[in-house]
């Protein structure tokens, strides 16, 4: 099938887009157009609020939103949302939540809240004068951001740090402005980015005003803020006497054992470690979309920490101390409770009413534990029964469904894999097996 192109697609109507995509995109438009539909929210108003999220929306793309219950953070119990399509995660979060509540529960602390953004510039003349000019004009290139930070400021946020910053030796004339900011309970994307977009304006303004500037000039190359954020970092940690992780001493000390060896693979082996953080992203994001946060940003800005030491490494760490069993995990964490979808999306408001109204700090805490939790399951599976005999079990739905199976079929088959390996070609043996018979 041949696709042309189109000029003006954005500007078409929803309907017009529609036609336009099922004519010349599927094989019958019809049944494309009915797919399409199926997924339209009945409440037009809120149809709309969807559709206005972003650019040429045609429908919505639903995923789960599961509930973890039985979480204890720092003494308080909380029920976690988590919107993910990946069987088993929301099972192994839950199970890690009821292993460790018999236990103490989980502990977390927010150590810092930082964020950073740069002007990204390059200029070709004396150093010394660029830096003189700097030194005198910070207060000014502070004072044109002031009607932004206004609001900021009253909610106890705002620059914390402005610096010329100079990358020459690895760059060729190339300079930063590297401005530090606190945004409180929101994320502070765009009020970061107009900040920097003001300090642009004003330093390219005085550099060209500047009777020492003659023949120099700046030339801005972007203003923008980095996902990278080393001094916005959550601790999340769980411990416990060595004897209670398992039923028998014995037992208790082989669980340590191939526990902390597969959290040592993970520290020096980069091929295992990519896959050992996944699964604590796989708690993270799935409360992030919950929350309405960023999960990109947020994914970015925990694998650069990974490797914040020149090679990639666990996010995860276990230590054992007097017989105490302590696992930890330290990442940095860049969320919002205002702001963006949190006061748009009606889903991401009853999931920080869930929550308990979390703000910022509170929520990088839960966060963290819901990685800390998810690793803590996974290496749990991994290094006692494997991962594939709990997450299959779980899959197991999913390929019923995919072989139409009906409800009565999906009750005769889960009883016939409670003692059975599931794979997809067993699933399908048992089931045309049952079908016949």
């Amino acid at each position: 099938m041949s696709i042309p192109q189109i000029d003006g697609f954005s500007k078409l109507s929803k309907e017009k887009k529609i036609d336009w995509l099922s004519r010349h995109c599927f094989i019958d438009p019809s049944e494309a157009v009915a797919v399409i539909q199926q997924y339209w929210n009945s409440n037009e108003k809120m149809q709309q609020l969807h559709d206005e999220f972003i650019e040429n929306a045609i429908s919505n793309f639903y995923l789960p939103l599961g509930i973890a219950p039985n979480f204890i953070i720092n003494d308080k119990v909380k029920v976690l949302p988590m919107v993910i399509e990946e069987s088993s995660v929301v099972a192994a979060a839950s199970n890690a939540a009821k292993f460790w509540a018999k236990r103490g529960g989980f502990k977390a602390k927010v150590m810092e809240t930082e964020k950073i953004g740069h002007v990204h510039f390059c200029y070709r003349g004396d150093k010394k004068k660029l830096q003189d000019l700097f030194n005198v004009s910070k207060d000014q290139l502070l004072l044109s951001t002031d009607s932004i930070t206004s609001n900021m400021r009253k909610r106890g946020g705002g620059i914390t740090e402005l610096k010329l910053i100079d990358k020459t030796a690895e760059l060729p004339n190339y300079y930063q402005l590297a401005a530090h900011f606190e945004t409180v309970d929101s994320m502070g994307a765009n009020f970061i980015n107009s900040c920097l977009e003001q300090f642009a304006k004003t330093w390219k303004s005085l550099v060209e005003h500047s009777a020492n500037f003659v023949d120099d000039e700046v030339e801005i190359v972007m203003s923008i803020l980095s996902n990278y954020v080393p001094n916005c970092l959550v601790r999340a940690w769980v411990s416990c006497p060595i004897h209670e992780l398992a039923d028998t001493t014995e037992d208790s000390l082989y669980f340590y054992e191939k526990f902390s060896q597969a959290i040592a693979i993970a520290e020096i082996e980069p091929y295992r470690a990519v896959t050992h953080n996944k699964g604590v992203m796989n708690g993270i994001d799935a409360v992030a979309i919950a929350s309405g946060n960023d999960f990109r940003a947020i994914e970015a800005g925990v694998h650069a920490y990974a490797a914040k030491n020149g090679r990639y490494t666990s996010l995860t760490h276990v230590h054992l101390e007097d017989e105490i069993f302590t696992f930890s995990l330290e990442i940095p964490l860049a969320v919002g409770t205002v702001g963006g979808l949190t006061n748009l999306h009606p889903l991401v408001r009853w999931s920080h009413e869930l929550m308990g109204k979390p703000n910022a700090k509170e929520l990088m805490e839960i966060m963290a534990v819901a990685g800390l939790a998810q690793n803590f399951a996974a290496l749990k599976s991994l290094t006692t029964i494997g991962i594939q005999q709990g997450h299959m079990k779980m899959h197991l739905l999913n390929i019923l469904n995919q072989f139409s199976a009906t409800d009565f079929e999906k009750e005769a088959m889960i009883s016939h894999f409670k003692s059975e390996a599931v794979s997809y070609s067993a699933v399908e043996k048992a089931l045309n097996t049952w079908r016949n018979q």
